[in-house]
């Protein structure tokens, strides 16, 4: 039935014009805007999953940024560290020039030259700063954002990537006021006594029926060989001046007539003494400075003797722990050194810095060393005095300090005597072994943040892909859709033109 009212052709072409066209603006913004999915509208879950992927790439080039910072903050620690470690290689060199006796009359110049040296790597640790983070100083930790991790929940956290400070200046630190940590730190003794039995031997001869044969002694590995004259007394007396002859370094021989003492003043270093008698003549050692290694003729023919008899020393537990501001103290002499720990520090470098400390002190015949039982593996400050009457040796120990500084004692490194350039020697090499370590920690710190950087990039691009993939437009197929849209537009026009000129049919009706 045809109706002047109800044109239901019109109204079926006017329907599918408008799905062509509401297609057809959707193809065209597709074109204009490159993106499928531009709004929630288009789609409502793509857009999103898109847009949260895309605030976190936005964060992901923030952190980026951060490390960047990151990496040239320690990068700078790193040259610094470097740059100090050569500067004390330096000093080393200086420090071992400083132990030849030829160059006694040097000394003075030579200490110019490690002052310069030293002042030189206390600006540099001064200086060793970006943006105002300097990691030579101090030894709070340092923490660079590295990451976004999100989690299937939706929940998001960020990580960091932890740089440890490496406290390079020369600080000696302060002394805790904390917890007693008395049982960790133990004195052998109370007093160090300078005028016990010197650590020496006697040699004695006994020639058998006036043979002459020859016969050789051996000290530290320096060998003399001595014909038996007339009479023992005349026979130790050439043998006396052929050791003292050898030049060995606080070994000296003396003649006492009916027999030759062998003594060393060295300090913590063994006294190897062997001898091989030869004809039918007898030699005899007896140890006159270690009665628990005494040596009688019927002995075997090599004597070690340990040369600590005279020393003193405080002994460090083996199983305590040992945190950030641990402080130890030893009192040699009335004189309180003190070392207190930073992070991640041992025993070991307790007993170094202790060490140190009584070094830089200067007291007059004292000298020290560090060792490790063998045994229980507790670490130990050995203390000798060579002087007249005694010292006294105490110790103590407490929690809740603040840390020396990882050069600490640079500040007294001195080579004016020998026994000066011989104590600096051992220490610049704990100081080394520091700035070494420093400056191979920031080195590896370093690489991490540049790999993770790296990675945070290439994440980026990643999710930047994987966004287009949901919501760019596929521009090829864009084209051709809105070609054949345009077509199909043209044709529901006309459509609709036909369909709104039905009804004039109906006037012929009424011709």
């Amino acid at each position: 039935m045809n109706s002047l009212l109800t044109n239901n052709s019109a109204m079926v072409a006017l329907e599918t014009l408008r799905g062509i066209n509401k297609d057809l603006a959707s193809v065209q913004s597709q074109i204009s805007t490159g993106k499928e999915v531009s709004n929630a509208k288009d789609n409502a879950a793509v857009w999103a999953i898109s847009t949260v992927m895309s605030t976190d790439v936005e964060s992901f080039k923030q952190i980026n940024d951060s490390l960047n910072k990151g990496s040239a903050t320690v990068g700078v620690g790193r040259s610094a560290a470097e740059s100090v470690t050569s500067l004390l290689q330096d000093m080393k060199e200086l420090i071992v020039s400083a132990q030849d006796d030829l160059n006694a009359d040097d000394r003075s110049r030579i200490q110019t030259d490690i002052t310069a040296k030293r002042d030189q790597i206390t600006n540099i640790v001064s200086a060793a700063q970006f943006n105002g983070v300097n990691l030579v100083e101090g030894t709070d930790d340092v923490n660079f954002l590295a990451s976004l991790d999100r989690k299937s929940d939706g929940s998001v956290s960020t990580s960091s990537i932890n740089v440890d400070r490496k406290d390079l200046t020369t600080s000696v630190g302060t002394f805790g006021t904390g917890t007693s940590l008395a049982t960790n730190i133990t004195s052998s003794n109370t007093t160090v006594d300078g005028t016990a039995v010197a650590k020496q031997l006697e040699l004695t001869l006994a020639q058998v029926s006036s043979d002459t044969s020859s016969f050789s002694v051996t000290v530290n590995g320096s060998t003399v060989t001595q014909a038996f004259d007339t009479d023992e007394a005349t026979t130790i007396t050439a043998l006396a001046g052929q050791i003292n002859g050898l030049g060995l370094s606080g070994i000296s021989a003396v003649d006492n007539g009916a027999t030759l003492e062998l003594i060393n003043t060295n300090a913590f270093t063994d006294f190897d003494v062997s001898y091989d008698a030869g004809g039918t003549n007898t030699v005899a050692i007896t140890n006159n400075g270690d009665t628990s290694e005494n040596a009688a003729a019927a002995d075997t023919q090599n004597v070690t003797v340990s040369l600590t008899q005279r020393a003193e020393s405080t002994e460090l537990s083996t199983v305590a722990s040992v945190n950030d501001g641990d402080s130890y103290r030893m009192n040699v002499n009335g004189n309180a050194y003190e070392y207190i720990a930073g992070k991640g520090e041992s025993m070991q470098d307790v007993a170094r810095g202790l060490k140190t400390a009584i070094d830089a002190g200067s007291e007059a015949d004292v000298t020290t060393s560090v060792s490790q039982d063998a045994t229980t593996g507790a670490w130990s400050v050995n203390v000798d005095y060579s002087g007249s009457g005694t010292i006294a040796l105490s110790d103590a120990g407490q929690a809740g300090g603040t840390a020396s500084g990882g050069l600490f004692g640079l500040d007294n490194v001195d080579v004016s005597t020998a026994a000066d350039a011989t104590a600096a020697l051992n220490n610049i090499e704990t100081l080394l072994g520091n700035s070494i370590a420093a400056a191979a920690s920031f080195g590896s710190a370093q690489g991490q943040i540049e790999s993770q950087s790296e990675f945070i990039t290439q994440l980026g691009d990643a999710l930047t892909s994987g966004i287009g993939t949901l919501i760019d437009a596929d521009l090829e197929a864009a084209s051709a859709r809105l070609q054949a849209l345009q077509v199909q537009q043209q044709l529901g026009t006309q459509a609709l033109s036909i369909a709104n000129q039905a009804p004039q049919s109906l006037l012929s009706l009424f011709r």
